[in-house]
């Protein structure tokens, strides 16, 4: 990988946002303007190509028509080709569907299309420079905590450990149900690259550029991301179907079922929609999702969407999920999917993630590891092995970020590809049987043993802006939970006053 070219992309756009800045552009909607341009750019290379030309899209609303126009007939001519290639189908629809340009003074618009993205061979780069660039503008993106990018965004490190115990192979179907921008399908796509790449038979390059690889987004901007991130990638082509669906994967049952799932759930409890009444004014009604895979009813969207993940799978498929806490411990439809999924899946590992290293503030999550099985009386789940990675680690996503050799130590544990009967407690460590889970109130899996340090020793305490920051995520974790109970009395309050 040419990290060299890769930087020197990546800084050349960077720099432009901050102009941009100034004039109300967003950092994500600045990626998004890229995106549209980008694959303007790399169409009209393949157009021009000696060798297999290929016409991607009309040529009234190619690239050219924007070299070739100035000043307000450049601005008219991009909101042109924006409408026009949204309402084509495929991988062309997800990434111009409700495109808006969102540069509005044309010499700024004219710069970057001539002299930032003109002058570069998007085709003829290497697929690693240019994902490469296009991933660090998306996590600069995420950064940028006004446009709330963040929550779209899990920590590659993270993504990384977690793609290292699953060990993706070249006959794996792999999706993401909540895939944001692609992050967790891209890491499986370069795993199986990087341990099968020479061993790749034509057709399994084939399958994995082309539909063995999946991902389901809810919001429109998210998706063109997600589609142009796997596009730079090598994964999917300009005018073929969309690999990105956009839609609310908890809508509707699975179409297909795979052998592998990896996902991060957006963070919010309640699944809501927005109601629009005749007045103009909005609200939120709480939704309580019913559907017949499902093992229980709830408004709770992370309880559903691991209702969603485990009906997923085909058999022997398994998953890697980040959850909150509250779908360890909440009673109710909490403890009744987590009794079925102990018992019909083999929940086999659980991961306890140390604050401070989301975007999203106040998150407190952990990683569950299970596998579908087949039906028979006894439970699947021998033992639930636990990993506290929380207690007394300490991460910022500045000062003291989270990466990939601190959870090098989970992964070892882990012991990918082995039998698990191998596997050794350590302090960190632990093993808890079926019994000894079932008997727990309520099935809660919110389980510690662990001693904090600070506690104990004064020696041991945190710097105090460490300390301040938990204070804070407390806090916001807090008032997420009191967000979505007032959301949901509000809204049966409500549906009981139209019913009088």
């Amino acid at each position: 990988m040419n990290t060299v070219d890769s930087r020197r992309l990546v800084q050349k756009l960077w720099n432009y946002c901050d102009v941009l800045r100034d004039d109300g552009v967003s950092t994500i909607d600045y990626v998004e303007q890229l995106t549209y341009l980008l694959f303007l750019k790399m169409a009209d290379e393949r157009a021009r190509r000696t060798m297999k030309p290929e016409q991607i899209v009309p040529d009234e609303l190619s690239w050219q028509t924007l070299l070739d126009a100035e000043g307000d007939a450049l601005e008219a001519q991009y909101r042109q080709i924006l409408t026009g290639l949204g309402k084509e189908g495929g991988t062309l629809g997800t990434i111009f569907r409700k495109a808006q340009n969102k540069i509005q003074d044309p010499a700024k618009l004219k710069r970057l299309i001539v002299d930032l993205i003109g002058k570069e061979s998007w085709s003829g780069t290497g697929v690693d420079v240019k994902g490469d660039a296009y991933e660090e503008l998306l996590a600069k993106g995420a950064e940028d905590a006004k446009s709330g990018a963040g929550q779209y965004f899990t920590p590659r490190a993270l993504t990384a450990a977690m793609v290292d115990c699953m060990l993706p192979t070249p006959d794996d179907t792999i999706t993401d149900p909540a895939c944001g921008t692609g992050g967790f399908l891209l890491a499986a796509f370069e795993y199986i690259q990087r341990h099968h790449g020479g061993a790749l038979t034509p057709d399994q390059r084939r399958r994995l550029a082309n539909g063995a690889i999946t991902g389901t987004e809810l919001v429109d901007g998210t998706a063109r991301l997600a589609a142009m991130n796997m596009l730079l990638h090598g994964i999917g082509t300009p005018n073929g179907p969309s690999l990105i669906a956009v839609r609310d994967a908890l809508g509707k049952e699975p179409d297909r079922r795979v052998s592998l799932v990896l996902a991060n759930p957006p963070f919010g409890r309640s699944s809501s929609i927005r109601v629009v009444g005749e007045d103009g004014r909005s609200s939120r009604e709480e939704r309580e999702i019913e559907r017949g895979d499902f093992w229980a009813t709830t408004a709770n969207k992370q309880l559903n969407f691991v209702q969603h993940i485990a009906s997923l799978l085909e058999i022997d498929g398994r998953a890697a999920v980040v959850l909150p806490d509250n779908v360890l411990f909440e009673g109710g439809a909490g403890e009744t999917i987590r009794r079925r999924l102990l018992k019909q899946y083999d929940l086999h590992t659980l991961l306890r993630l140390p604050t401070g290293i989301f975007y999203a503030g106040g998150v407190k999550a952990n990683v569950l590891f299970f596998e579908r099985k087949r039906a028979r009386e006894e439970p699947w789940t021998q033992k639930l092995w636990v990993y506290d990675f929380r207690t007394n680690q300490h991460f910022t996503l500045k000062q003291n970020p989270l990466r990939r050799e601190h959870l090098q130590d989970f992964v070892d544990c882990y012991l990918p590809g082995k039998d698990r009967a191998e596997r050794v407690e350590t302090e960190r460590f632990r093993a808890f049987s079926y019994d000894e889970l079932i008997a727990r109130d309520k099935v809660n899996l919110d389980i510690t043993w662990l001693k904090d340090a600070s506690l104990e020793d004064a020696d041991s305490l945190l710097p105090p802006e460490v300390i301040a920051q938990e204070i804070v995520d407390d806090l916001q974790a807090a008032l997420a939970e009191f967000a979505a109970i007032a959301e949901a009395l509000g809204s049966r309050s409500t549906d009981r006053a139209v019913e009088a």
